[in-house]
């Protein structure tokens, strides 16, 4: 029997997402094992340090460099990421294949909604684009750094008294904690992290084998709309430490809508875009709307925040 070693971060959320990836390559494939292999990275072992620093130590992603590195080497056949945590450029030697369909690519207010938030409420969250995006909005709102897998960050509700925290439907809906969405935010006002809510499917380009039985499973429409996400985020030269929102929809028509938007860490500045695209050429539309943000000031923003960014 043909066996395929599964990569992926060791939180629940990485695990449910293996199981998600892999229940219908199992169902299609039953001569074939495949056996999940969990990778601690450099994120999850340093839960005090700033992502920027721990990224820095590790020479690449706090939350991929680890799992990309036993790509390389062979310990795993594929690796199942979330997207969004995945630089937009592959190491040598490895590519990424179409994802499956894409959960929900909001954010989620857990604790309240944000009309509900009282003045100078306290909101949980780590990630520079959330802060950035809440302090347009909200500039009364103190955001307050956590860190940790899901669980964690909502245990934070109440063990730091938190009045919300900040957190990807997918995530929650990936383990079951629906209920603890007490808001879904405006797409409009807060836009995802590119990427957000779809797997990140890495494996080396000469791997002929698994890249024909996973190839199966990719969804092209979904494929198209992280494309042009992700290539406006590498044109902007992003990352998940600079507050770049971004998310793509194909249309029956088979074009792409592409919505962008960059804020100032302290919200008050904030430049945004749409284009529409054919969605054969999903990088030229991601490009082409980084080109707009920039001529709207996009890049002094992210100049003056990359210095003392954090994830």
């Amino acid at each position: 029997m043909p066996t395929f070693l599964v990569g992926s971060r060791a939180s629940a959320l990485a695990r449910a997402q293996v199981r998600e990836y892999l229940a219908p390559l199992r169902e299609q494939f039953p001569d074939v094992r495949f056996t999940h292999r969990p990778i601690l990275e450099g994120g999850d072992r340093d839960r005090r340090s700033l992502l920027s620093s721990v990224s820095a130590v590790s020479g690449g992603s706090a939350f991929s460099t680890e799992q990309e590195a036993a790509l390389v080497r062979g310990d795993v056949d594929v690796v199942v990421h979330s997207l969004k945590d995945l630089p937009t450029a592959n190491p040598e030697g490895l590519v990424l294949l179409p994802p499956p369909g894409r959960e929900e690519v909001h954010d989620a207010l857990c604790g309240s909604t944000l009309a509900g938030l009282p003045k100078g409420a306290r909101v949980g969250t780590g990630a520079a684009r959330r802060v950035a995006q809440l302090r347009a909005v909200r500039p009364d709102v103190e955001c307050v750094p956590i860190r940790g897998n899901v669980p964690t960050r909502l245990a934070k509700l109440r063990t730091m008294k938190l009045d919300a925290v900040v957190l990807a439907v997918a995530g929650l809906r990936r383990l079951g904690r629906d209920d603890e969405i007490t808001e879904a935010l405006p797409l409009d006002l807060f836009p995802p992290s590119p990427g957000q809510g779809a797997l990140g499917i890495q494996v080396r380009q000469d791997n002929k084998a698994i890249r024909d039985v996973l190839s199966t499973v990719g969804d092209a429409a979904v494929d198209a709309e992280v494309r042009a996400e992700r290539a406006l985020l590498a044109e902007l030269h992003g990352g998940c430490s600079v507050p770049v929102g971004a998310y793509a929809e194909m249309r029956p028509d088979g074009y792409l809508t592409l919505y962008a938007q960059v804020t100032s860490l302290d919200g008050r500045r904030r430049v945004s875009g749409e284009l529409l695209g054919h969605g054969s050429e999903p990088e030229k539309l991601g490009a082409a709307l980084a080109e707009e943000l920039i001529d709207q000031g996009a890049r002094s923003i992210l100049d003056a925040i990359r210095p003392a960014a954090a994830v």
